[in-house]
């Protein structure tokens, strides 16, 4: 097949996602949101309330009726199988929601005990949507099933979730001959909304939505079709509030911890200390700012981690992403999300605000250099605050800022005398985001303002570390009929600056390359003293039964956000296409079936094709709740200006994948999962990826999940070095060496949740992870824009291995033997890396928003250089020296 020119690609693109304009002729439309009916509900006046779920207060029985549940899946339209009855009471410090669900067997009810906040178990819920802005964008979720377990959502911009954000409530259910019965009471000092003119009744949106495990059956109060692309927009409404008061805001969490280290080390080391004790108290603080806002600061902020990150081999030359766990920065997160654009298939955007650059670990690493060294794993943040919320024009707010402590290290030196020498800088770190809704939340405009500014006295990190780094932009979103179509982008601008030597690095890096030979657009400029770029991106979207979008992407050269965001790629623009098509009503063999194409063609700015993809996939969920999934993906041969890593132009040879996945009836005591992918990658090699996933209940207070995952990767083509030479004039002056990797990694995460009550619950946590890979026939890349080698030794030159009185393996090359060139060496490539990461978290919420921790974690690591994958690699990752963290932390909630 030849190779698509860049505009055919484009008209090719264009073309098949415009496609299913003639096949939506033939299709009956589905009914408009707009001709669904919006119900009503008036809240009665509460009186003598006690939550226990019994709904036998006389309040209840005074209160108006919310009937007339619809399904959304699996028969959109239709009424629910059951009935649910809704209730809602207020008095000037709490909403109260009531629920009757009706079963035609009560014994069949689903119901799993587990901790706040648990996803994918195995039970019936009945959850209420308090849209209390009345903006159609913005809402709290509240739900709890019939064993009492609570859970809370925060919903912004229509459709997106914040499931990290927490409320303290109160929740509590009954199970009887009739179904079940839930009852709450949510403080209005959780909720947001603004203040109300005198002698106006306000009105809130709300909706509320039933699930019934047994049959994956989902019913809505206010319809919501199951190919509506909102949430919170198709919400009913909420009146009987008037008389509602502004309640006053000021929450206090105060916290202590103990943190006890038992780490392995040699008596050799000065620094060393086998049992490290840490204890720690500090505060965090919520108050009710005018007009919706709230303000939240910490003081001494206690962030450390109660989850682990997972183990992970990186040879690639761009960072590895690690979500964030730690609360502060969780919760409300979404207020601050920039560059995200609706398309159903899009290359991605760099993160504006990656949250784990504050507290990140030192830019200076002295492990490298020295054999004892002692030095924090993470900056100190000394104080963070952050203003979030919604005005009741529209407005939402998101401001943060925070500063991390200029950190110092010890090591001994040469002379055998302790040093010290700073690692980071001080640094504040400062972000800002606006976003203004217009038209019943149809049409958003927003900006984003990030900025680091490091405090560089003393000149230490002039070498390497940036001054300054400032990004802005600006993006909207506006949608039409219901919500059928959306239009989005985005445009923004960085500017990095400092030092000379700072900023070399920075056009050097593994984002740009700016010294690549070939790329005549492209200078390194070793006077300059700042770097500025653009990113932005506009999509447009379809959503419904037929489903479309076509995204164009670009990202200038020069555009760096990494120092309060997350970046791999810049220099580069993209298109991306989508159509597919959803059949959300049962049939004979499928409960809903979808099957969709995709492509994707990306540029860099010199016109260089680097990415040519295109897909065909389908999927279904059988009438017995077993899914089965597939796609085939085809990359067409194109250019790559990463592969040589700051060298010239490398070929990419064509690739086909194909990958399947399964899960099995979620509703039995056992259940299980499992993807299998393989790609052929022509003379790049191959890959085999396979996982599967059993999940056992073994009763309704106990889950536990296994999890295997095994991979096999050829690589033909890994870098390994590069050395200068004259006389490769083929390759303008350097040797680019590389080298067959034979990978094979296993894992396997193992959870156990075991919950005693809702409020008690112990996690337990285990990835035993081994990866070897076995590098041979090193070898020199040939020639520009071609993916051809000669292996040393046999088609050119010679090398030889050799291994010192320590036992560290090297090599030797003489690239073009008795020529002039001069030899080289690097070391031993090949790798086996043994982990284990692991931990056990008892959490007991002993009051409303109060909670206990006992939390221990192990770590587990070894390496040799074997790179040979063999079964007594597994069992030694149990027998690898442990790094033990005993932590035990009590917070306490004060509100008033």
């Amino acid at each position: 097949m030849a190779r698509p020119t860049r505009a055919r690609s484009l008209a090719l693109a264009l073309a098949f996602a415009w496609f299913p304009a003639a096949a939506r002729a033939q299709q009956p439309a589905p009914a408009p949101a707009a001709a669904l009916p919006t119900p009503n509900l008036r809240a009665g006046r509460a009186a003598g309330m006690h939550v226990d779920g019994r709904l036998d207060e006389a309040a209840w029985a005074t209160a108006e009726v919310g009937s007339g549940f619809v399904q959304q899946r699996p028969r959109s339209g239709q009424p629910a199988t059951d009935p649910t009855e809704v209730r809602v009471l207020v008095d000037g410090e709490a909403i109260y929601v009531g629920a009757r669900m009706l079963d035609a067997h009560p014994d069949s009810i689903a119901a799993q005990l587990a901790r706040r906040d648990a996803s994918g178990i195995y039970s019936d819920w009945f959850q209420v949507v308090i849209d209390s802005y009345h903006d159609r964008r913005t809402a709290y979720r509240f739900g709890v099933n019939p064993m009492g377990v609570q859970k809370d959502v925060f919903h912004s911009n229509d459709s997106n979730e914040d499931a990290d954000w927490d409320a303290v409530w109160e929740a509590a259910a009954t199970r009887d001959s009739l179904g079940w019965t839930a009852e709450m009471r949510i403080p209005l000092s959780q909720l947001r909304y603004g203040k109300v003119a005198a002698g106006t009744e306000p009105v809130w949106g709300i909706n509320f939505l039933r699930d019934v495990a047994r049959r994956d059956e989902r019913s809505y109060w206010s319809q919501i079709p199951n190919n509506y692309a909102g949430f919170v927009s198709r919400e009913g409404e909420l009146r009987g509030l008037a008389g509602l008061g502004t309640p006053r805001r000021l929450e206090l969490q105060p916290y202590t911890s103990a943190r006890l280290a038992r780490e392995p080390g040699t008596r050799a080391d000065p620094f060393f200390r086998q049992n490290a004790l840490h204890g720690s108290v500090g505060a965090d603080v919520k108050y009710g700012l005018p007009a919706g806002l709230t303000l939240t600061g910490t003081i001494n902020p206690d962030f450390g981690q109660v989850e682990v990150d997972p183990a992970v081999v990186n040879l690639s030359a761009f960072e590895t992403f690690f979500p964030e766990k730690r609360p502060f920065f969780v919760e409300g997160s979404d207020i601050f999300s920039f560059g995200n654009i609706q398309a159903f298939n899009n290359f991605g955007a760099p993160t504006f605000f990656y949250t784990r650059r504050i507290g990140r670990s030192p830019h200076h690493d002295l492990a490298n250099s020295f054999q004892f060294v002692d030095q924090p794993q993470q900056s100190t943040i000394l104080g963070a605050a952050k203003v979030s919320g919604k005005t009741p024009g529209g407005l939402s707010v998101g401001v943060l800022d925070a500063v991390t402590a200029r950190e110092n290290a010890r090591f001994v030196g040469d002379d055998g005398l302790t040093h010290g020498a700073p690692v980071e800088p001080m640094t504040n770190y400062f972000v800002g985001r606006l976003r203004h809704d217009y038209h019943a939340g149809n049409t958003v405009i927003g900006g984003l303002v990030t900025a680091a500014n490091r405090d560089m006295a003393g000149g230490e990190f002039d070498a390497d570390v940036r001054r300054n780094a400032y990004v802005g932009g600006a993006d909207f979103e506006h949608a039409w009929a219901n919500r059928l179509w959306t239009l989005t982008g985005f445009l923004s601008g960085s500017r990095v600056s400092g030092t000379p030597g700072a900023l070399l690095l920075t056009q050097r890096s593994s984002a740009r390359y700016f010294q690549r030979p070939d790329a005549d657009y492209l200078r390194v400029d070793s006077s300059r003293t700042s770097l500025l770029g653009r990113d932005g991106a506009l999509a447009i979207q379809r959503s419904g039964s037929y489903d479309l979008s076509v995204a164009y992407q670009e990202t200038s050269p020069g555009f760096e956000t990494n120092d309060l965001g997350f970046q791999g790629n810049a220099d580069r623009r993209s298109v991306s296409t989508f159509i597919g098509r959803r059949v959300n009503t049962p049939n004979r063999v499928f409960r809903d079936h979808t099957y969709y194409a995709f492509t994707n063609h990306q540029w860099n700015f010199g016109g260089d094709y680097l990415f040519d993809g295109y897909a065909v996939a389908a999927q279904g969920t059988f009438k017995n709740l077993w899914f089965l999934g597939g796609d085939v993906r085809y990359y067409g041969r194109t250019l790559n200006d990463r592969l040589t890593r700051g060298g010239p132009l490398a070929a990419n040879p064509r690739q086909v994948t194909t990958s399947l996945n399964w899960s099995s009836d979620p509703r039995k005591r056992l259940s299980a999962n499992g993807n299998l992918s393989v790609a052929e990658k022509g003379e790049a090699g191959h890959s085999r990826e396979g996982s599967v996933s059993l999940l056992l209940r073994p009763s309704s207070s106990v889950q536990v999940s296994v999890g295997p995952g095994l991979t096999r990767d050829l690589n033909r083509g890994q870098f390994v070095r590069s050395v200068a030479d004259e006389a490769a004039s083929a390759t303008f002056g350097r040797r680019y060496v590389f080298g067959d990797v034979d990978q094979t990694t296993l894992s396997m995460d193992t959870r156990l949740d075991w919950t005693f009550t809702p409020k008690l619950s112990l996690q337990l946590f285990a990835q035993p992870f081994v990866s070897s890979g076995k590098f041979s026939d090193y070898k020199e890349f040939l020639r520009p824009r071609d993916y051809d080698f000669a292996v040393y030794g046999r088609d050119r030159g010679t090398i030889a291995r050799t291994v010192d009185a320590e036992g560290n393996a090297s090599y030797t090359v003489d690239p073009d033997g008795a020529g002039p060139a001069e030899s080289f060496a690097f070391g031993e490539q090949s790798f086996t890396v043994r982990s284990l990461r692991g931990n056990a978290v008892l959490r007991w919420e002993y009051h409303p928003g109060s909670a206990l921790f006992v939390v221990w974690q192990q770590q587990r690591d070894g390496f040799d250089p074997d790179g040979s994958f063999d079964r007594r690699d597994v069992r030694h990752v149990f027998t690898e020296p442990a790094h033990n963290v005993f932590l035990i932390k009590a917070t306490y909630w004060l509100s008033r």
